[in-house]
């Protein structure tokens, strides 16, 4: 018997099971979908592996889900990687995770030739050289594609985010660049760090945890949470899609009432 794997109104079947799900009426896909992919650790431990073994097997499986994400015309692929919190993890662990974001074109820039174009959000403090300047680059190389973006959220956090942006809000407010009394919503999410990037509709936890972490507080305010025991070495775009769809049936409110 399949061991349903989604917490909520929608299941989820293992791998190897039909993943298939009823198709919703008309076309209400999400713009912006983001991941916390958890569990890299946990899959390795399970294995006998080192936890950098699961990190590596997590980059792996990123190739389906980015398929996935291509096939379902996803715009937006957020992508929480390192957090301003990983700090604290075994130093081996960080190394090895600052060797993969060092590595961001090489893997990212495979999907160059199908529009795939790289972002990354997070903060510069603690981050060797050699990392900034990699994520920087692949930005740049990428730059020109236009078919899907992933953020790359790396040294990122929530908090870090919009604490930044209310002190670039209070400078400009020093030097008289901007009237406090014109500060809203609006204008605070201009000042986010990638502005043009849209707000989360779907947010997808793996592993079973269910809580967000820190993870882009500001744009996650009206996601649509998805939280999966899947480990994120065994998540697949196959997985994906049927959440998209579980995601269409869905009644977004957005604190309004409506009809039916």
């Amino acid at each position: 018997m399949a061991r349903w794997l989604l917490r909520g109104a929608v299941r989820l079947p293992e791998n190897g099971t039909d993943l298939r799900l009823p198709t919703a009426p008309g076309d209400s896909r999400p713009r912006h979908v983001a991941v916390i992919m958890d569990g890299n650790g946990r899959w390795a431990t399970r294995r006998g592996l080192s936890r950098v073994s699961g990190h590596e097997a997590g980059m792996r499986a990123l190739s389906s889900v980015l398929d996935g994400a291509l096939e379902e015309g996803i715009e937006h692929l957020s992508l929480f990687c390192f957090s301003t919190e990983n700090w604290s993890r075994p130093h081996a662990e960080v190394t090895a995770l600052m060797r993969l974001a060092e590595g961001a074109y090489d893997f990212f820039g495979g999907y160059v030739d199908r529009g795939i174009r790289f972002w990354w959000q997070g903060s510069e403090a603690r981050l060797p050289s050699e990392v900034v300047d990699a994520l920087r680059e692949a930005e740049e190389r990428t730059r020109q594609s236009r078919t899907m973006t992933v953020v790359f959220c790396f040294n990122h956090g929530g908090r870090e985010e919009i604490a930044r942006t209310a002190a670039e809000l209070a400078r400009r407010a020093v030097t008289g660049r901007l009237d406090p009394e014109a500060i809203d919503e609006s204008v605070f999410s201009r000042h986010l760090p990638l502005p043009d990037l849209p707000d989360i509709d779907m947010l997808i936890r793996t592993s079973g945890e269910q809580r967000i972490s820190n993870f882009m507080l500001w744009r996650a305010a009206y996601a649509e949470f998805f939280f999966v025991d899947t480990l994120w070495p065994d998540f697949t775009g196959d997985h994906l899609r049927a959440l998209v769809t579980a995601f269409m049936t869905r009644k977004r409110r957005f604190g309004a009432v409506t009809s039916g």
